[in-house]
């Protein structure tokens, strides 16, 4: 029996066989096989079309795996694993930016490797005039930084801070639409949030953040790893200060 409300939904988002299939990394035959034999996906593929279709998995296949527990659906979330920051593909934080249409979010102590990239800030600041962006930093002196420049083995965070705040400059001082703030938060994870799609960058006692794993995740209806993270970026929003040209300067 072939799946109608499948067909009705790719339609209605004007979205072809080759076009989800590509999406979802799976061969176009199967998307077939979806919607003329009824066929049904894995759970993964099922939750990974249904946030493309901005649909209810339960809404577009009639299975008892559909109602999954909490922690089963959190791992769908997970897109992938990094061992190591460093092993990232270095166009990754760019394109993910890229692909965003609502808002991007950094959340990180100094994030300076993103700060020295060229591509990266002219992408910030294209993407500045259509959505939102916010760049939260640690705050220079603060207990929390000193502290993470401690447990990195190294006492330089607020070095690093200062060089990326120095980087940001032209961007704080020529484009007003991206919000930069200081925060005095400890961090368990840097977080790079672009939509729905999020980079998160585990803390690590001991370990510089580069040698420590991220978690490549994307928001699928219904769960609440991404949301969790997410949510997180906001409180530490809420409680941060603006930057001022003094803390860029020094001055």
């Amino acid at each position: 029996m072939s799946n109608e409300r499948l067909r009705s939904a790719m339609l209605a988002k004007k979205i072809s066989i080759s076009d989800l299939a590509t999406e979802i990394e799976v061969d176009p035959k199967t998307v077939e096989r979806w919607i003329t034999k009824g066929k049904i996906p894995y759970r993964r593929h099922q939750y990974a079309a249904a946030s493309i279709l901005d649909m209810d998995a339960s809404a577009l296949w009639s299975d008892t795996r559909t109602t999954e527990t909490a922690a089963e659906l959190s791992k769908a979330e997970i897109v992938t694993v990094y061992p190591h920051r460093h092993v990232v593909p270095a166009d990754l934080w760019r394109e993910m930016c890229e692909r965003a249409t609502e808002c991007i979010d950094i959340l990180v102590y100094a994030g300076i490797y993103l700060a020295e990239d060229p591509q990266f800030l002219d992408t910030l600041k294209a993407k500045a005039k259509s959505l939102r962006v916010r760049v939260l930093m640690g705050e220079p002196g603060c207990e929390a930084v000193i502290r993470r420049g401690i447990d990195e083995g190294h006492r330089i965070m607020d070095g690093k801070i200062r060089n990326a705040l120095h980087n940001y400059r032209p961007l704080f001082t020529s484009h007003p639409e991206i919000e930069f703030r200081l925060h005095d938060t400890v961090l368990y994870n840097s977080i790079y949030r672009a939509d729905d799609e999020m980079l998160a960058n585990t803390h690590v006692y001991g370990l510089g953040a580069y040698q420590a794993p991220v978690l490549h995740l994307r928001r699928l209806p219904g769960g609440t790893l991404f949301d969790t993270f997410a949510n997180s970026v906001q409180q530490t929003w809420e409680g941060a200060r603006p930057i001022t040209e003094h803390d860029i300067t020094g001055a």
